[in-house]
């Protein structure tokens, strides 16, 4: 099984890498099978979604293309692409209209990551000696602005688990489903506020993962490594009362053992996750464009600023490199900013 999958997740991104293949040419599946070992199949998935969207810019706008179909495309033909030829990509997908006429935005990030795809697509072949050239190496990345960190504030967070609870501010509507998710969103809100969990690990939780006689969980981090952590007495709560909820749903086949389902009785969804932490944010904190990866800032933020250990936020959040957290982190403590105000006197009074 691949890391960072559940056994459900793994078979369903195998089904649809195997179906978009089919519309690809023959020697992608090469360069797929080649890459298995060092990333994970929602990753492989990812890259053929790009190489598809790639190749057919090729068709529709490049001479040598034109009158191609995607199949038909040769390593030959990959080995005539120019660096000019992957510019003129990256600036069309900044905007354009798909083949189901849906306008379609890829910012700075977004486009550092389809580039990223055709860096390992050509270094995989130039590798294998069956090109001669690499383009998207000479083709410089596009700048990543960073942007000041969002998130919540110790009175926000309070609020937010408030609307969670009492429904607040819900519509009838919503209050009708939430009758029946309070404990599930509750505990999955409490989760990421006291743990800093990513949701891709957090969907993944099954029941077994969980440890209540040490207040801890396993959890496959991103990358692939398995790893504990920690959680606290508000978590505790919140997750022996949904555990109390969840151990008389009869799930279905293949999710018996998920931890967290959806009103389906399957393992919850990504998007599914995201959608009710707008759900709840929207109504809380209607100023802030809050996600879960907001929800893990303020949990990260929050640990740095009452143990001012840069390295305990990194290990906790599973950052690989410290840098990555000083970077978001460090550089962001409010607190010492506002005591260098303090302190820093203009004028004698």
């Amino acid at each position: 099984m691949s890391a960072g999958t559940t056994g459900g997740q793994y078979k369903e991104y195998i089904i649809l890498l195997r179906q978009l293949t089919k519309e690809l040419p023959s020697f992608c599946m090469e360069f797929f099978r080649g890459i298995e070992n060092d990333t994970l199949v929602r990753t492989r998935y990812a890259y053929a979604g790009d190489l598809r969207n790639f190749f057919r810019y090729l068709i529709a706008e490049v001479p040598a293309f034109e009158g191609k179909d995607i199949r038909s495309i040769t390593l030959a033909d990959i080995d005539s692409i120019t660096v000019t030829d992957i510019e003129m990509y990256l600036a069309h997908v900044s905007y354009y209209v798909d083949d189901e006429s849906r306008e379609v935005v890829n910012r700075d990030r977004a486009k550092a990551r389809k580039l990223s795809t055709l860096r390992s697509f050509f270094k995989y072949f130039l590798k294998k000696e069956k090109i001669k050239n690499n383009p998207a190496a000479l083709v410089d990345i596009p700048t990543i602005r960073e942007r000041a960190i969002i998130r919540l504030e110790p009175n926000e967070v309070a609020d937010l688990l408030d609307v969670v609870q009492n429904g607040d501010g819900l519509t009838e509507r919503q209050k009708k489903y939430h009758a029946r998710t309070e404990k599930r969103d509750l505990a999955i809100l409490t989760l990421f506020l006291g743990t800093g969990i990513r949701i891709s690990e957090l969907v993944g939780i099954d029941m077994d993962d969980i440890n209540f006689s040490a207040n801890e969980f396993s959890i496959i981090r991103k990358g692939g490594n398995q790893d504990i952590l920690v959680f606290g007495d508000e978590a505790r709560a919140a997750l022996l009362e949904y555990m109390m909820e969840r151990e008389k749903i009869i799930a279905e086949e293949g999710h018996e053992n998920a931890l967290f389902l959806s009103l389906q009785r399957k393992r919850i969804t990504v998007r599914a996750v995201e959608n009710l932490v707008q759900k709840y944010a929207t109504i809380a904190v209607p100023l802030k464009k809050i996600s879960p990866h907001k929800l893990r800032s303020t949990y990260g933020t929050t640990l740095y600023r009452e143990t001012g250990d840069i390295y305990l936020v990194a290990d906790v959040l599973g950052h690989k490199d410290v840098n990555t957290t000083r970077k978001h982190y460090a550089a962001a403590s409010e607190d010492r900013r506002r005591l260098a105000a303090k302190v820093v006197k203009l004028r004698e009074e």
